[in-house]
Formats: C-alpha cells, structure tokens, sequence
C-alpha cells in the first residue's frame, strides 16, 4: 500500500490481529487493551484506503475486515478525523461510514495497482508539453516515484518501454526522468548540473540554480540561474542529457521578470525573429480556442459563426500552416505574405498525394 502523503509505504496488505478478538461487538480484546495486538499505523492505513473507495462500511464490515472490535474502528474513525479525513457517519441499522470532500484534499493512500497505473499515465503525459497540466503533473510525478517501492517503479518504467502511444504532440519527446529530476531540484532548491546542447550544436556542462520548469504547449523549458555564467538562463529540456541534483543547496534568487512564463516570453522574443499573423475562421472563437494552442492568440468573436485571430508570434511558418490545417474548420490567412505561400505549397503537396494511384 503506497501513501501520497509523503510518509513512505507501508508493506504488505494490512495487520492481522490476534484470534478471539469480538468483531461483532463493542468490546474490546485483551490483545487491544495490552497494545500487542494490532499496529495502529499500520491499520489506519488499511482503514483509510477502504473508505477511499466510493461506497459506505457498515461498522461490523470494517470490524471484521481490520481482525479489530467496533469500538476500536470508531476511536481509529476520529483519529482520521483529527488528521484532517472528513469521514462522515450515518445511523441506523444500515449504517456505516464513508469519506466525503472536504475543504483540502488529504493524502491519498493507493495500493499497488492503483500507484503503477496513476505514475504511468503521468509519465506518459509528461513525455510531452501538454498544455493546461505543466509543470504540476512533472511534480505530481516527481513525488510519487519518491515513494514507490523499487518493485514498482521497475514495473512502471517496464510499461513505459512496452508502450507505443498512437499520438504524440508537436514538440521533441522528452525522457519523463529528466522532467521530474528538474522538477525536483527547483522545488527543493537544489543546484542541477547538466550537460547541454545548444541550437547551433555545441555542447557544454552547466552548472545552474533551476528557478521553474514552463510548458509552452510544444516544449519544455527550464529557467535557471547559470553559476558559470553569472546570469539567468532559458534551456529546451529536450536539448538536456544527464541532469542530476548536486545536494547543494541554494538561496533562490530574484526572477528579473518575477514570472517564469513571461521570462520564457522575453527570451523567446530576442532570440527569434517575429511576425504578426491574421487570420479569420469560420468558426466560434470558443470552438477554435479548443483546438488551437492558446501560446498563439486569443482568437477574438466576429459573429457566432465566424472569428478572427491577430497575434505576434515567433513560431516557424511552415509548423504554424501545419496546425492551421488541424483546426478542422475553414480559413482566410490574411497575412503575413509567407504564411500565405506555405498554406498554397502545403495545400498543393496535401492535394498531389491525394490524387496519387
């Protein structure tokens, strides 16, 4: 049984208490008044993963399920309530318990199918900038796998590698370890050390303070604080080999921008040249915001069937006819000239190997 709380596992699948224990009643064994009995960590655990599953536990359902009396499970019921578990209780002869929403989401306790099947479908979709999750499905990652037991990352990371997905996004795919490697060391305030490609090919070491991990909808980006440069940095994680977390600790600087996304929007725009692009869909601008990626405009509502989309962008023009053609819906490009040309040499390409015997 796994707990996302932070706190380790705990092994096995429950505590099996001494026999002659009255499950039915209300009393309590001599096994429980002495303490030797049962092991209270360890039961609570089993007590919380069963009212975790969305049903309600007749009291004497839980008293035979957990080998304890039915005075024990209400005392262990207000000790989840103490740490925060809003469990609520329902009277009658049918009556029993069940965990309900509370105000703050408590930690979760999984068992050993349920924690593979969550770390792999965040590891899938951590392969990829998926835009909307970011950098809080890396961290989600990051912890669980802290706390998986070694049998169960082999299993995860053995699904991973016999895994094809179908689709894939935009951008490079990236190793989910070196996501949540980076992900770690910025929340713990680590020093990363890495090495690196640049675009035109040369390769380095860096030694960095990681600041944030930002997701653009394509790529992953790092922002950090590079020690042998002295200055604040931007490096595509897919240009990232062997990141690792030195131990050093560091005192986190002050971002010049104060946000990450909008650094990245900065760099971006000085080191790439830019073009406004116009564009008129017939189609909602609510229906083409679900389809097109919000990292390249709003577009705004001309009528209830029709809108318009005016952005600076800094994206290749050949990718950006690409996804003009995803939307699913009809177009006017207005401009710029070479966006033009790119949707007529695309729309000839697409037309030459539909016609093809």
């Amino acid at each position: 049984m796994t707990s996302t709380s932070g706190t380790g596992t705990a092994s096995g699948t429950g505590t099996t208490s001494a026999s002659g224990t009255g499950t039915g009643t209300g009393t309590t064994s001599a096994a429980e008044r002495s303490g030797g009995g049962t092991d209270t960590p360890a039961r609570l655990l089993q007590l919380l993963s069963l009212l975790q599953t969305p049903r309600e536990w007749p009291g004497g359902e839980l008293s035979e399920r957990l080998g304890v009396s039915r005075r024990t499970v209400r005392r262990d019921i207000d000790r989840l309530r103490d740490l925060g578990y809003p469990v609520q209780a329902s009277q009658g002869a049918t009556g029993g318990y069940r965990l309900v929403a509370g105000k703050a989401m408590p930690p979760l306790v999984l068992d050993d199918e349920e924690a593979v099947a969550i770390a792999v479908g965040l590891r899938a979709g951590a392969g990829h900038a998926v835009e909307g999750v970011e950098e809080a499905s890396v961290r989600a990652l990051a912890k669980l796998e802290q706390v998986l037991p070694s049998r169960l990352r082999h299993r995860v990371q053995t699904l991973q590698i016999a895994t094809t997905p179908l689709t894939s996004g935009d951008g490079a795919s990236i190793a989910p370890e070196t996501l949540t490697v980076m992900a770690s060391a910025a929340a713990g305030q680590e020093r990363l050390r890495f090495a690196y490609r640049s675009g035109d090919g040369t390769e380095s070491r860096r030694l960095t303070e990681p600041h944030r991990l930002v997701s653009t909808g394509r790529r992953w980006y790092l922002v950090a604080y590079d020690i042998d440069r002295d200055d604040w940095r931007t490096f595509r994680v897919d240009r990232v080999s062997s990141p690792f977390a030195t131990g050093a600790r560091f005192v986190p600087r002050e971002l010049p921008t104060g946000d990450a996304a909008e650094y990245i929007r900065r760099s971006m725009w000085r080191e790439q040249p830019s073009y406004e692009i116009d564009v008129t869909f017939s189609a909602s601008a609510e229906a083409v915001a679900r389809v097109f990626p919000s990292a390249l405009g709003t577009p705004e509502p001309l009528t209830a069937t029709t809108c318009r989309l005016r952005a600076t962008v800094t994206d290749a023009v050949d990718w950006l006819a690409v996804r003009l053609a995803m939307t699913g819906c009809d177009f006017v490009a207005h401009g710029p000239p070479e966006l033009v040309t790119s949707l007529r040499e695309l729309g000839a390409r697409l037309t030459r190997g539909a016609s093809a015997d």
